[in-house]
């Protein structure tokens, strides 16, 4: 469960096969085109799961196709664009029993380091930010694909999992022992610059 977002960037690590001049570089998500998605997925009592999204994120990835793992990853996230399709449910969400967003309007990942292992999955390791917490977490990421785009640039996408307890980042409602985690997926597709 843990190939999530945000450290999408470095996840890249997995290929080898391609020339490293013609994908390494700096890239940015592309959010102009939202080609990018945060979900985030959570048992509600234990009878279902509730799913969600946060709408408003940015970030930049560089990709050092030589040695993968100097590469890196950064992400912010606008707490206040949290979507679960549900008006009342998202201002309980976004209120002091959950994310507290007028308290911590941004959550952060900023990857510390990037390790790979033989058949070329890669961990992304950083500082989470969340509800005024920080907490180093793991970044289970995959390359999807790079290449040239029909508009003359460069791309390249990834995936990447995570799973965080609540408790962890101080969010002080528990929903019971069923509800005490919650699944986080992050894709994006950055352009090179």
């Amino acid at each position: 469960m843990k190939k999530l977002l945000l450290a999408s960037a470095v996840s890249v690590a997995l290929v080898g096969n391609v020339q490293a001049d013609e994908h390494s570089g700096t890239y940015v998500f592309d959010k102009e085109g939202a080609h990018q998605f945060i979900t985030f997925k959570i048992s509600h009592l234990g009878y279902s799961w509730l799913y969600g999204r946060f709408n408003d994120f940015d970030g930049q990835f560089v990709y050092d196709a030589e040695n993968p793992e100097n590469s890196s990853v950064t992400v912010s996230i606008d707490t206040s664009s949290l979507d679960s399709n549900h008006a009342e449910r998202d201002k309980h969400l976004r209120g002091k029993d959950f994310l507290s967003v007028s308290k911590f309007p941004e959550a952060s990942f900023k990857s510390k380091r990037v390790v790979v292992d033989d058949e070329g999955e890669a961990d992304v390791i950083g500082d989470f930010t969340l509800h005024g917490v920080t907490r180093e977490i793991t970044l289970d990421v995959e390359m999807l694909g790079h290449g040239k785009d029909p508009w003359g640039g460069y791309r390249m996408g990834f995936e990447a999992e995570t799973e965080l307890r609540l408790e962890d980042f101080g969010i002080p409602t528990s929903l019971g022992k069923a509800s005490e985690t919650v699944e986080i997926t992050i894709s994006v597709e950055g352009v090179r610059q």
